[in-house]
Parts: C-alpha cells; structure tokens; sequence
C-alpha cells in the first residue's frame, strides 16, 4: 500500500488557454441547449443536438464512451439527481433538467452542468432549488480565489446552503467535484460539504470542475440497474450546476463561462483573472 498523494496536474499558461478554448465552446453549447429545451422535446434529441455542435466545431464529446457512457450529455430529469442517461422520454411542462456535458480540444477536457426549469414552474420551490443550486457553485468558486486549502471550497458551499435554505434542501452525499485537465476526472476530490481533509493546497495551474448537487428535502438516494442513474428516493427533485475553473497567478478563470466568471463574481466582490483568449 502506497502512502503517496496522487499528483495534481498544474497546467501552464498555455494549457489553461486551450483548456479556456474548451470551456467557451462547452459554454455556447450550453446556449443552444437552454434555447432548444421546451415541452415535448425528448432528451435523446437534446443529446444529438449537442453532439452535432460539439464535432462541428472539430471538438470531442468527453461523456460519449466514458467508462461506457452511451451518450454526449448526462441529462437527469426531476427526481434524477447526476449520470440521466438520455432516451425518448418527451420532457413536460414544469420538469426540472440537469444537463451535464464537456468536451475535449487539443487534448484538454471541460466539464460544465446547468439546470433548467421547462416552461413554467410547477412550484416556487423549484424554482428556489435551481436558483440557490447555482448560487451555491458561485459561493464555492468565489473561495477558490482566496482558499490555501481545496477542501475550504466544499465548506463554503455547504455554508451557503445552510444559510440559504436551511434543512429544506440537502447534498448528494458521496458526489463531487474533481480536477480536470488532459482527462476529465482526476485529482483531487473536491467535495460539496466540509469532510475531514482539507484537500491539497491551491496552486496557480490547478483546474477544478466544482459542481453542487442539491435535493429538496432529504437526500436519500439509488443507483438504477444501468449503472449510472443516480435517483432520489425521499420525493424531491434535484438540481445540479457546475464550472470548470483555472487558478492562475492573476486570479481565477472561470473556464465554461462565457465572461470567465465576470458576473458571477461580481457578486462576491471579485474580478475573474484576465482571459487568456483575450490577449
């Protein structure tokens, strides 16, 4: 038994530019999807449309394949939490929509999860759970900017959603983030809640996929027969947001934003890094 670390992959300058590349594309892939979704769309069809733009764009699904994932997009619809795996089941007005995806250009992966409500709202509780699930990712990447430790951006999620919603909404326990770089998971682990480590300490050239997942009430949950579906069992539905940011010497790059996390963090009183596209 080895009592060795895994290594962290600190990327250059020029890495986490390729890597922003990745990012920008995963994001406009993203557009297209919150402006294809509607009431009788199935989520096969979602699936097909973001494959399409991804190799149009002489990207790479990173899902497609992924330990036997069948398809570009994990897509999980209300009660599903994460790994939905897409069908020809029509979504309904109201139906709350986890869409995870990422991509690969040059080699160098993104990672980037929105969620999204069908029409209008069945109830102002999901609207509440989608809001605060991504205000809860914003609350993480924000203490990525001033955290010496990894672990302080599973803390400051967990403290947000404490605050913001009290015992009304709870984490997928056993889920989280990762690092990501030339493949999409490795390490570290970077958890929605506070565990015993503290994680390694933040570097200039770490990138991380951080991505809270949060169900209305308790977060008891199943792994279906495919392997992959991951269920809530105590009735609520569930919600999922994810970024893929850059540490650098000037600050953060929020990786799958379109401003690079501009708006973001303006609300947390920060300013992303410079975009490395932008020079």
């Amino acid at each position: 038994m080895s009592l060795r670390r895994e290594r962290v992959e600190l990327k250059t300058p020029e890495q986490i530019a390729v890597m922003r590349r990745s990012g920008k594309l995963l994001s406009q892939v993203h557009d297209m999807l919150a402006d294809a979704i509607r009431p009788g769309i199935t989520t096969a069809a979602l699936d097909s449309l973001a494959e399409e733009m991804i190799r149009d764009h002489g990207a790479r699904p990173n899902f497609l394949g992924y330990h036997g994932f069948p398809a570009t997009l994990c897509i999980s619809v209300n009660d599903v939490v994460v790994h939905g795996i897409p069908d020809d089941t029509a979504l309904a007005e109201g139906d709350v929509v986890s869409i995870d995806g990422g991509c690969i250009v040059e080699g160098w992966h993104s990672d980037a999860a929105r969620t999204h409500i069908v029409g209008a709202p069945r109830r102002e509780a999901d609207t509440a759970l989608v809001q605060l699930t991504e205000q809860a990712l914003w609350a993480g990447i924000a203490a990525l900017a001033t955290a010496e430790r990894v672990g302080e951006v599973g803390a400051a999620i967990e403290d947000f959603v404490t605050e913001a919603a009290g015992e009304t909404l709870s984490h997928l326990e056993g889920f989280g983030g990762h690092g990501i770089g030339t493949v999409m998971h490795q390490p570290p682990d970077v958890m929605n809640y506070r565990t015993r480590s503290r994680g390694p300490r933040v570097k200039p050239g770490m990138c991380l996929a951080i991505e809270p997942m949060l169900i209305q009430g308790p977060g008891d949950w199943d792994l279906e027969d495919d392997d992959w579906t991951v269920r809530a069992t105590g009735g609520g539905r569930a919600a999922h947001w994810e970024h893929s940011v850059a540490v650098t010497a000037q600050g953060l790059v929020v990786l799958t934003a379109a401003d690079g996390g501009a708006e973001g963090l303006a609300h947390h009183g920060l300013t992303p890094a410079p975009d490395p596209l932008a020079a």
